[in-house]
């Protein structure tokens, strides 16, 4: 690409209701960001309506685009909606119950109500074979091909699409799994197959099969989704290698997605907290919690010292995923979340949504129940400039309907019963944050609130307010922080193998191991340059039933002291234990390779500290109607100041900043918001 010639790099998240796109000119530094409608009746197509925005508006020249990242959300949804393949699953006879089972653990221990739910794979598709590998690795019964037979006609008959297989310690040795595999492959070559230990090799039987179980699940339909990207980009004349975002806030290829698809089923949630953590160390803060708001939901998730927080125990839907995965707790509170009376007179929010089709009442295509968008409207936060870069006009009386039709029912006036709204919505995500944090441990009077997606902006202020919270970040562009997390990602791949022995022996040849499937990875992503490697340890004092990760140096690996100072140490932190002469286990090794991305480098902006001047004013409702200043995000300037209550509108959100505030613009146009004593 010669010095004249332009290099765009693109980010896209598509959630419940946009697809965000994240543009950015990487030789002159101009960023473009723009919104396009889902088209969930035809997806893909507001991929190509996106892009040909881009090329209007923006000169975007589809040859020019050297970076292409997508994060995606069919996989999750797939999973959500129930609309995964069929699958058949062939275990060890006598195990045939182990997903049923499950780690008997009931959803809500103080709900009389609660269900578990109902497994991906029925009980009649899965087949018990004989075969035995013990857990030292020795084979005593090989796999019985005649019953594998039996259950490849019985599982085709049923229209099973693939055939999961997870066999005991296969986590030790896969070879069984495999033998298994190959003779599927051979009998029915229509059909998909999956093991347990190439997914995600770990110990207990429920944990790697789930995790296998949900791979195969999703496979067709995101298999198919990507394979429609890939096409689609290449028609448009893209040249650039599709990637994926991935749930563990890295990336990966399209192609590699096709396959590994459980490692994406987190990805749009993952990259926004890694577009967070990119802003926020920006605007220098280390201690932030992030509120992503969109459509259908509200997620959130802890930045501490700069650092994105992971887990291995995440849900989707009502499944937990145990791959490691930025840490996001979410609630099914969103813009588009529909307000109900229910049988007792009891106003509640979510977690129905409208989505994007119909939408909610204001927008006009033909919604007509209320929603948290159109509480907004009707209590004048919103309905004063376009949204979604002019992909929406909003009609509050529309929204005035919708909402009185509750009113009415409730007998309260229409501007009480739209606080009524957002007071629960706020509530709800109230309770959730609160168990975030008590989890983890912090206390969020030291944190800044960073709100973003669609409808952070919107409710991030009133929120962080109920908890306490002293300061809130809007960043530039809020409404497209997820896919600005494409952009700044790195390539990540995470592995993991099972040792299952007593702190002691030595653990170098399974690292060396680990790190060598570590550096193939990243060269089968295309990554050629240095690879970071971090490397971490399930650990567990002897007799205790689950164990907690430890971040060690390879250095360590020999030194068994060392490591157990760091066992100590972290288990003091998490429990305020530790028994230091107790027997230590060492059960899984981890590693992460990471190949760095080139990251965007958005330039700082002189400024000088100046009262804003607002655009004008306009009615708000705050217990009684108030005329509020509105301000234009274009115009305010780096070192720009005004005091709430406000209302900043822009083409991606529009911010709603409560009374008692105080509100700055940085350098790099972030707006820092603080709560007056």
């Amino acid at each position: 690409m010669d010095g004249n010639t332009a290099d765009w790099k693109i980010g896209v998240d598509i959630g419940g209701t946009f697809m965000d796109f994240c543009a950015l000119e990487a030789r002159s530094g101009r960023v473009a960001s723009l919104k396009v409608l889902t088209t969930p009746d035809d997806p893909g197509a507001e991929l190509l309506e996106g892009l040909r925005l881009l090329a209007e508006r923006e000169g975007l020249d589809p040859a020019a685009v050297s970076r292409f990242v997508h994060g995606t959300t069919v996989g999750i949804n797939t999973i959500i909606q129930r609309k995964g393949a069929t699958l058949a699953l062939i275990t060890n006879a006598g195990f045939e119950d182990v997903v049923e089972l499950a780690r008997l653990r009931m959803p809500d221990m103080y709900s009389l109500f609660c269900h578990r739910p109902d497994p991906l794979i029925p009980r009649d598709m899965i087949f018990g074979i004989p075969a035995r590998l013990r857990a030292d690795g020795r084979e005593t019964t090989a796999p019985d091909p005649q019953a594998i037979a039996f259950a490849v006609d019985r599982a085709r008959a049923a229209g099973a699409a693939g055939v999961i297989v997870a066999l005991l310690h296969s986590w030790r040795d896969g070879r069984q799994e495999a033998a298994v595999k190959a003779q599927v492959e051979t009998l029915a070559p229509d059909l998909f197959v999956f093991t347990s230990s190439e997914v995600w090799p770990v110990i207990r039987e429920y944990e790697r099969t789930s995790t296998a179980i949900l791979n195969g699940y999703v496979h067709p339909r995101v298999s198919g989704y990507l394979a429609a990207l890939e096409r689609r980009l290449a028609d448009q004349g893209v040249p650039a290698r599709a990637m994926l975002t991935k749930s563990n806030g890295g990336l990966m290829t399209a192609g590699q997605g096709r396959r590994d698809c459980v490692s994406m089923l987190l990805s749009g949630t993952a990259s926004g907290v890694i577009g967070a953590s990119w802003l926020a160390r920006q605007a220098g803060e280390g201690r932030i919690l992030t509120l992503d708001i969109g459509g259908t939901s509200a997620d959130f998730a802890l930045i501490v010292d700069g650092e994105v927080q992971f887990g291995t125990d995440e849900r989707i839907g009502e499944f937990p995923l145990h791959i490691p995965s930025v840490s996001v707790s979410s609630i099914g509170i969103g813009g588009g979340s529909i307000a109900t009376v229910d049988g007792q007179g009891v106003l509640r929010v979510g977690p129905e949504s409208a989505g994007s089709n119909p939408g909610p009442a204001c927008y006009g295509r033909g919604g007509d129940r209320a929603t948290v968008t159109d509480a907004l409207a009707v209590c004048g936060w919103l309905g004063h400039s376009q949204m979604a870069y002019g992909q929406l006009r909003m009609d509050v009386d529309l929204a005035r309907q919708a909402v009185g039709a509750l009113a009415a029912t409730l007998g309260r006036s229409l501007e009480d019963t739209a606080q009524a709204i957002l007071d629960i919505a706020i509530s709800e995500m109230f309770v959730e944050v609160e168990k975030l944090s008590s989890r983890a441990g912090v206390d969020l009077r030291d944190f800044a609130l960073m709100p973003f997606g669609g409808g952070g902006p919107m409710l991030g202020a009133f929120l962080a307010r109920e908890l306490g919270m002293a300061r809130v970040i809007a960043p530039r562009r809020p409404g497209v922080v997820s896919a600005l997390g494409g952009l700044v990602a790195d390539l990540r791949g995470d592995f993991i193998r099972t040792v299952f022995a007593d702190l002691g022996v030595s653990l170098a040849a399974p690292f060396r191991a680990l790190a060598d499937e570590g550096r193939a990875w990243l060269a089968a992503q295309g990554h050629h340059g240095p690879a970071d490697l971090r490397l971490s340890a399930d650990m567990r004092y002897a007799g205790q039933s689950y164990e907690i990760e430890v971040e060690l140096q390879p250095a360590w690996l020999d030194t068994p002291a060392r490591m157990a100072e760091a066992f100590h140490a972290t288990h003091r932190r998490i429990y305020d234990f530790d028994d230091t002469q107790g027997r230590i286990e060492v059960v899984n090794l981890r590693l992460s390779a990471i190949g760095a991305g080139p990251k965007p480098e958005f330039p700082a902006e002189a400024g000088t500290a100046a009262a804003a001047t607002p655009a004008r004013l306009v009615p708000v409702h705050m217990g009684r109607w108030r005329d509020v200043p509105l301000y234009d995000r274009a115009d305010l300037a780096a070192g720009a100041t005004f005091a709430g209550p406000a209302i900043v509108a822009q083409e991606d959100t529009t911010f709603a900043i409560p009374d008692g505030t105080r509100a700055a613009v940085d350098r790099h146009l972030n707006i820092h918001l603080t709560f007056e004593e």
